[in-house]
């Protein structure tokens, strides 16, 4: 049997998610598409966090992914914009146990509640409608690698099991493709 070929998912630059995020219906929408984002979670993983996962001491910025895919824990980054708009956000709404419930609070928003709040902030922004959500982990990851981020801790933060999972971002990361010199410019000068 032939092999489907593989399209590379969109890879959005960095004024599309800042465009995408201000585009954002309501500070929740903005907080949930902001974390997803910043944190590189998966969809299920964002719906799932829970407001003691939100680690905000000095000495230990982070968020717990809680039985991320193959039922792992991880830790993963909580950048201080992040942590900012978190605490508005909780200003506001204050969630008791999941960081972002369903509307009765019993439960976190369905992944489908998540889906649709990026679309609308897409579509609000003039995007290109290709892929959904998790678009803004690929850009996480995508982003990360051409600003320098190793591979290793890399596969760390998105919580990868084999670094060739995570290697994929390598054709995506367009610093390193672009920016890259070619061997032809490291020769001496060659004869007319």
């Amino acid at each position: 049997m032939a092999k489907l070929p593989k399209r590379l998912p969109q890879i959005l630059s960095r004024e599309q998610v800042k465009h995408l995020i201000a585009c954002a219906a309501s500070l929740r929408a903005c907080t949930v598409l902001m974390t997803a984002y910043a944190a590189g979670l998966r969809v299920g993983e964002l719906c799932g966090l829970q407001v003691g996962d939100i680690e905000s001491a000095p000495d230990r910025m982070c968020i717990k992914v809680r039985e991320g895919k193959g039922g792992q824990d991880r830790y993963t980054l909580l950048s201080p914009r992040l942590l900012e708009q978190l605490r508005r956000y909780w200003r506001e709404r204050r969630p008791p146990t999941w960081l972002f419930p369903n509307r009765a609070g019993t439960a976190p928003i369905d992944v489908c509640t998540a889906q649709r709040m990026y679309y609308a902030a897409r579509d609000a922004a003039g995007i290109p409608a290709e892929g959904g959500i998790h678009s803004l982990r690929h850009a996480f990851a995508t982003h990360l690698l051409e600003a320098g981020v190793d591979l290793p801790t890399l596969q760390r933060l998105l919580g990868h099991g084999h670094v060739s999972t995570t290697m994929r971002y390598l054709h995506l990361a367009r610093s390193r493709v672009t920016g890259t010199t070619s061997p032809l410019e490291l020769l001496d000068p060659l004869p007319h």
